[in-house]
């Protein structure tokens, strides 16, 4: 078996789609199939850019061609978003979230998501069967663990502390994103927004403000289409 028909049997027995994460979970494992060389994740990220039997659905989320007409509702739905500008922001935010969970536990680290966004899906399941924490740990203050509990996605470490936080922001005010973190600003926590590349430099205007300046240098902005090589980045 050669190696793209590895990557397009992991995607039929998914259903015709998969995300970068799941094909670098799977695909690797698919007997018979040879991968002489040291970087098998950059082989499987060029071969589902051939146009012959792969479409990109969403940064980090491919389809066979052939599955055009047969994905799942929920996978339908990314493709169509853009027809509903609210719906759309609904679904990029759950994808957001379900990607950023999903690399949280490949890295080892235990995952979080607020209580009102659990059972929003991410592809064809909720979020809650993807996280691993269903409440933030006590790491301090009452008073912070209110404010933070809200926080898009939580990576917590093996003592039980968050060591990365992300907030995905297609379209709200980034001020509440940044007075959440700003509650975080005493501990070793690496801050994140997550968002579409033109919303930049909006971002870097709010984050000049005076209240911000303590953590102004901490946070980093992820575009979308960014968001998977700064992960196989921590992956390393």
């Amino acid at each position: 078996m050669t190696q793209i028909e590895a990557v397009r049997k992991v995607m039929e027995e998914n259903g015709g789609y998969a995300t970068l994460n799941y094909l670098y979970t799977h695909v690797l494992k698919v007997p018979g199939v040879k991968w002489e060389t040291k970087t098998p994740y950059a082989s499987i990220r060029r071969i589902v850019q051939n146009e012959q039997y792969f479409f990109k659905i969403k940064p980090g989320l491919w389809a066979l061609k052939s599955y055009k007409d047969k994905l799942p509702k929920e996978v339908l739905s990314l493709m169509e978003i853009s027809k509903n500008p609210k719906k759309e922001e609904n679904i990029n935010h759950t994808y957001y979230q379900g990607v950023l969970v999903e690399w949280g536990n490949i890295l080892g680290f235990e995952t979080y998501v607020p209580p009102q966004d659990k059972n929003k899906k991410y592809l064809e399941k909720p979020l809650i069967e993807y996280v691993t924490l269903k409440e933030v740990y006590n790491f301090t203050y009452d008073s912070i663990i209110r404010t933070i509990k809200t926080i898009d996605v939580i990576w917590f470490n093996s003592r039980k502390f968050p060591e990365y936080v992300f907030e995905v922001e297609h379209t709200t005010d980034f001020i509440n994103s940044l007075t959440k973190f700003s509650q975080l600003q005493d501990f070793s926590v690496k801050m994140n927004i997550v968002a579409p590349k033109q919303r930049k430099e909006e971002f870097k205007d709010k984050l000049s403000k005076f209240a911000f300046k303590p953590i102004e240098e901490r946070i980093q902005f992820i575009s979308y289409d960014n968001l998977h090589n700064w992960l196989q980045k921590l992956n390393r």
